[in-house]
């Protein structure tokens, strides 16, 4: 049975994870030790270098990085096919997940990181968070367009982009940024919670918010360490949270994606 470590709130376990149960995949989920903290003295650090969630065992096996183990899945267990058959929509599917793991996830992450471990009060929480609205509300009139008359953004069955999509649109919406009241979007939302494998993520993802009441004190204390990597450095800082990355530096309560060795 495939192991995948995760933790139920990571968007990138969420799509590994819809994409196993529409796949009828028993699998076993884990919740590494010490996540978050940068510190993970189990097997979850062997054969994953960058110490990140999702990370699959199958076997002798081992993958990182949840585009990838998406296509391991995809050509290890083929049906059903997550992925359209022609070329082109084959791609616009890769594209839309890129778009929703490079510049969607670091909205919702960021968000987190104002609401939850409290790195922003007051009048700069206020802006950043104005400033992640106006951000959503652009890439959901962009999924729109994508979305086009489809019922799913794969065509005539739930699929890769699909699976690519719900977790961040689910993501904002717990911050109170839904899809527009009417819209195709909020159609769509409404057939994807309606699938099982949909719906089970996304319980887990909510469960797992219930013991996240002290994590704000965790991060001051400097026990917990979140990862500010590539795409959500760059959201932070050029959402007017350049004091939240220097505060965190000097806390050292911050940390980034760990060297190769």
């Amino acid at each position: 049975m495939p192991i995948i470590y995760e933790h139920p709130l990571s968007p990138y376990a969420q799509k590994v994870k819809i994409s196993l149960r529409e796949k009828g995949v028993d699998f076993e989920a884990r919740l590494p030790s010490g996540i978050g903290t940068g510190d993970t003295p189990d097997d979850f650090m062997k054969g994953n270098p960058r110490g990140e969630v999702p990370f699959l065992r199958d076997g002798d096996t081992t993958i990182f990085d949840s585009t990838i183990i998406l296509e391991y899945i995809e050509d290890r267990w083929p049906s059903p096919a997550m992925l359209p058959g022609p070329p082109a929509e084959r791609a616009r599917m890769r594209l839309i997940e890129d778009v929703m793991d490079c510049h969607y996830e670091p909205i919702n992450w960021g968000l987190g990181e104002i609401n939850h471990f409290k790195r922003a009060t007051g009048d700069l929480k206020v802006q950043i968070e104005q400033r992640a609205g106006e951000q959503i509300a652009g890439l959901h009139r962009w999924l729109e367009r994508e979305l086009g008359e489809r019922d799913w953004f794969n065509g005539e069955a739930f699929g890769w982009g699909d699976l690519s999509v719900i977790p961040y649109v689910n993501g904002s919406l717990g911050f109170g940024f839904a899809p527009k009241k009417g819209s195709a979007l909020a159609a769509w939302h409404a057939r994807a919670m309606a699938r099982e494998s949909v719906s089970t993520t996304a319980q887990e993802s909510i469960d797992s918010v219930k013991g996240m009441q002290d994590v704000s004190g965790a991060v001051e204390a400097g026990l917990f360490k979140r990862e500010y990597r590539d795409h959500r450095l760059e959201w932070m800082i050029k959402s007017g949270g350049l004091d939240v990355v220097l505060k965190g530096l000097e806390k050292d309560n911050i940390r980034f994606t760990p060297d190769f060795s």
